[in-house]
């Protein structure tokens, strides 16, 4: 399961999502800190298909977590080439140009 937070700002969609079992925990690796928060990535909770039509939606996505983000990846949203490890957690961004 994963977890995830809509943010609406003007035109934009942001999806913030998570692996479920990464909330609360705090990353570093250098001058990088990430708080993966409850706050930020949310309490409401998705399957692979509820996270695939939230991705679908959103023109912009901050991913945390290994399933998370390879799924992202699968469905092309996603270059590994641009993936971010902190921990060996992964991490990417996504913004989509729409219309």
């Amino acid at each position: 399961m994963f977890r995830f937070r809509l943010y609406r700002f003007e035109n934009d969609l942001l999806l913030a999502a998570s692996d479920e079992e990464l909330i609360g925990r705090s990353l570093s690796q250098g001058e990088v800190e990430i708080h993966i928060s409850e706050q930020f990535y949310g309490t409401k909770e998705a399957d692979q298909g509820e996270l695939r039509d939230l991705l679908d939606r959103c023109t912009v996505a901050n991913l945390m977590g290994e399933r998370c983000v390879k799924l992202a990846a699968e469905l092309g949203f996603v270059d590994r080439g641009n993936v971010v490890e902190v921990e060996d957690v992964p991490h990417a961004q996504v913004a989509q140009m729409r219309r």
